[in-house]
Order: C-alpha cells, then structure tokens, then sequence
C-alpha cells in the first residue's frame, strides 16, 4: 500500500476493496478536512458506477460522509473512474465487487455501514442488453439481498432504496385520482403489457418493504421519474428506452415526470438524513411533467428517439395535459431541510 494511502475506518473493520491497480487494493487516500458528524458515519452506495449511484456518491462525498462503493464486476472500476473525478475517487473510502446475487459479499459490503443507499440490481451503463422481464427478475432477488445483507450486516440498520416513479403510475384503476405516495402499479398490469422495468421495479420495492419488516430494517424509498442532466440524453439514451415504453400513455395522462439527477441525489441525502426525524415511508420525485406535446418532441430530440412519447404526432397542444402527479410529501421534506439549513 502507498504511504499516503489510509483505511478511514478503523472500528468496524472496512472490507478488503477487489478493484486492483497495479497489484494494490484500491482504498480512499488521505484528505484533509474537518471532522463533523457526517465523516464519522460509513455510508455504502451500490452500483456506485451507475448514473445515479455515482451521483449520490458525489453528494454524499460533498456532504463529508465516508463513502464506500460496491460494483457488480472489476470491469465496472473503469466506468466508475469514468463518472467521478479523480479528487472524489480519492475521498471514497473503498471500492468493493459485490455482485446482487452474492448474498455473502453484499454482508461484507455492508458491514460497518450506518445506511446503505441502494440504486439499482441491475446496471446497464452501455445500454447493451435493453430491460427484459429476466432482468424484472433479478432486480426483485438483488433488492432481497440487499434488504437481508443490510439486516445481517450493516451497523445501523438502514436502507434508502432507489425505486422508480414507474412503481406507481401503472394501473387501471380510476385516472382521475391523485397519484402519490399510496399508489402501486399493478403487476398484472405491468405483465400484461410487457413493461417490464416498471414490473421490476414494483416488484422488488414490495419485496424490500416485506423483508425490511421481517429483518427490523428501516427502509425509505426514492421513486424518481426519467433521469435527465445536461449530459445525460446521448450518453444514455438506451437506459432511458426502457422507463418510455408506454411513453404516449405516460404524456396523454399527464405521468411522465421528469427529474434532474443531481436533484434526485440530492433527494436521497435529505430524505437519509430526515430520517432521524422521522421520514418514513416513500417518496415520490420528480422536478416536471410534462405536459405538451411540443415538450415530449423537444425530449425524443434530446434522447433521439423519435415517436417513443409523443406517438407519432406532430405539432403543439392548444393547452396543457392535466397532471394528477403529486410530490408534495418530498417537497414538505425539502423545504424543512433547507429552514434548518439556514438555521444553521
């Protein structure tokens, strides 16, 4: 190991990190900076190299949390070199492969932790393989996983799960009501109609809140709409082909939320932090809707991929779609945490 290299953790023991360079573990190097309440707590992000996790990485290493990483493969070292910057790979306090379907690491991961913040069972940064219903599959069995390492493992026992505004809107029932924090999508809905991210996202938030009971797990979850940033639609354009599917459906009534993903990082750190004062529950986010159809086409030209929202059609509406979408509990959550911020 490198002189200037540390563990930052010393009690509990930090895992060994798999990710190797040049024959060496890959741990956090030294940083100076003052300590408060967030460097004494380990926080550990899964799938650190996706889009999202490597952006709640970033804020929680902006915060001064201690920060350790999981990857599902070493080859995902290099997209997550690729995401953060070099400061910020040097502030992280390991990098550690543990795959969703690999019970016994993910204890590993975990241990230590006072939170584990999980993104994703299944990562797809190059959009190669697209979202089938087996990846439904493997999305429902990590987030078991996760729940029982987080239960087994993890010093303090809690979790904030990345689930996906899509586990809410798909239902037949009454269009007219609001749609929050109490609606699920229906499976047979989701199955039916082959949208199966939604089907995997559903499923594995229902399994997260039955095993979080069981285990004594405190558990949020985030459901956030489509992940845009200014970087985002050409570099991930086919991550977002799957959460579109239904996109026509999604404009006509008014649920095709939109969410920045450093406000959707952001997100997740308030609500983990809120919950010492109380945030339970979930946590519908989104920042728009959108709610023209000169909106949806601007959005296929970002993504370029023509048709997929607005169906075909062309021109502009006379007058906005109705949105019965509501994320007022996240927003009561956001403005009491910039009060005490300013309080501070």
């Amino acid at each position: 190991m490198m002189e200037d290299e540390v563990l930052l953790l010393s009690r509990p023991s930090p895992v060994p990190a798999f990710c190797w360079d040049e024959g060496k573990p890959y741990v956090g190097r030294k940083f100076s900076s003052c300590l408060n309440a967030r460097e004494n707590k380990l926080v550990c992000v899964t799938d650190g190299n996706s889009f999202l996790g490597s952006h709640i990485v970033k804020e929680l290493l902006s915060r001064g949390y201690l920060v350790r990483v999981t990857i599902q493969n070493q080859v995902d070292f290099e997209d997550l070199k690729g995401q953060m910057k070099e400061d910020d790979m040097n502030k992280l306090e390991s990098v550690v492969v543990a795959k969703m379907k690999d019970l016994e690491s993910l204890c590993d991961a975990f241990r230590g932790c006072h939170a584990v913040f999980h993104t994703s069972s299944f990562v797809d940064p190059h959009g190669i393989s697209g979202y089938s219903e087996q990846m439904a599959f493997l999305e429902t069995e990590g987030a078991r996983n996760v729940i029982e390492a987080c239960g087994r493992a993890a010093y303090i026992r809690r979790c904030i799960f990345t689930s996906s505004l899509l586990a809410s809107i798909w239902t037949s029932s009454n269009l007219d009501s609001v749609v929050d924090e109490s609606c699920w999508s229906s499976e047979e809905f989701c199955r039916e109609n082959k949208l199966w991210l939604a089907l995997g996202k559903v499923r594995a938030e229902e399994i997260a809140w039955r095993k979080s009971k069981e285990l004594k797990v405190r558990l949020v979850t985030v459901c956030p709409g489509l992940l845009i940033a200014t970087a985002f639609p050409h570099a991930h354009k086919e991550t977002s082909i799957p959460y579109l599917k239904g996109g026509p459906i999604m404009l006509r009534q008014g649920l095709l939320g939109i969410s920045d993903v450093r406000k959707v990082a952001e997100a997740h750190v308030h609500v983990y932090e809120a919950m010492d004062n109380g945030a339970c529950g979930r946590y519908i986010c989104y920042e728009r809707v959108v709610q023209r159809l000169d909106e949806a086409i601007q959005l296929e030209n970002e993504l370029n991929i023509q048709g997929l929202v607005s169906g075909g059609r062309s021109g502009i509406l006379s007058e906005e779609i109705h949105s019965n979408l509501s994320n007022s509990k996240l927003a009561r959550l956001l403005y009491q945490a910039s009060q005490m911020s300013c309080n501070q």
